[in-house]
């Protein structure tokens, strides 16, 4: 009868894991794409949100469709390729929301060079001053809130960054953006390592191919749905909202224990 009741007792618990009330997420390139789906998603699971982009009325957009969740949300103009940026934004983040329990780098760029060898030039060195430099200064003041946090006696947080299926596949034309990407793998992982003791996980996102602003030329190419999409089981692009439940996850209690690791959401792209 013990072992009975205990059972009743436990299916009529509601998991509450998975509820964000409370913690506060900075999701960087959050006004659009990728970073404005997962902060909609995490606006939805109870979360209070800020995003940073770069473009003013974009921020404006996307405050607008975040505000329609009802929770408190933010938009701030921060530029992550230079370090400084990237110091006063978070200070002005901690400022207003008081807290950061996940950080989200996700602020990317790219280049479409016509062969590996035209790479070079300020452009080469753009999209290496976002997507790594950017992403490390931000994971980087994320982890210094985090652990003087738990050094305060409030132990946690959740580091996530935005890698992609690039880095493990060959990518033409493409190597500059596809190398930030396996970097910031490497990056992600000894953040892992060193920041555990003051609770704190560390994992990288690889998305496959999802339709956003930046893979827009690849949309609108014929050969390329034919040889590329094709190829995913599902036979069709990602979304951008596919992206908001991992997301959700990896801010929540849900993944307390999920450290280190670099996972795929690319539709079994990878496994074809």
């Amino acid at each position: 009868m013990q072992g009975r009741g205990a059972a009743v007792h436990s299916a009529a618990m509601t998991y509450k894991l998975f509820d964000l009330t409370g913690k506060v997420a900075l999701v960087t390139g959050g006004n659009g794409g990728i970073g404005l789906a997962m902060a909609e998603a995490l606006a939805q699971a109870g979360a209070s949100v800020e995003i940073w982009g770069t473009n003013l009325e974009k921020n404006a957009r996307a405050l607008a469709q975040l505000k329609a969740h009802g929770g408190k949300v933010g938009a701030r103009i921060v530029d992550v390729s230079a370090e400084e940026n990237v110091v006063a934004g978070f200070n002005a983040t901690l400022a207003e929301f008081g807290r950061v329990d996940s950080c989200f780098a996700n602020a990317g760029i790219s280049n479409r060079w016509k062969s590996f060898l035209d790479i070079g030039g300020e452009d080469y060195r753009r999209v290496m001053a976002v997507n790594l430099d950017g992403m490390i200064w931000t994971m980087r003041e994320a982890c210094r809130h985090m652990k003087a946090r738990a050094e305060a006696g409030d132990p946690g947080g959740s580091i996530v960054a935005l890698a992609s299926l690039g880095a493990l596949f060959g990518a033409a034309r493409n190597q500059d953006y596809t190398a930030t990407k396996a970097a910031i793998i490497s990056v992600t992982n000894g953040i892992a390592v060193e920041f555990a003791r003051y609770g704190v996980r560390a994992n990288s996102l690889m998305p496959g191919w999802i339709a956003t602003d930046m893979t827009g030329a690849s949309q609108e190419s014929e050969v390329f749905v034919k040889n590329v999409i094709s190829r995913v089981p599902y036979r069709r692009w990602g979304r951008p909202d596919e992206l908001g439940g991992i997301a959700v996850y990896l801010a929540s209690d849900a993944s307390s224990f999920h450290n280190g690791d670099s996972i795929l959401v690319d539709g079994g792209y990878s496994k074809f």
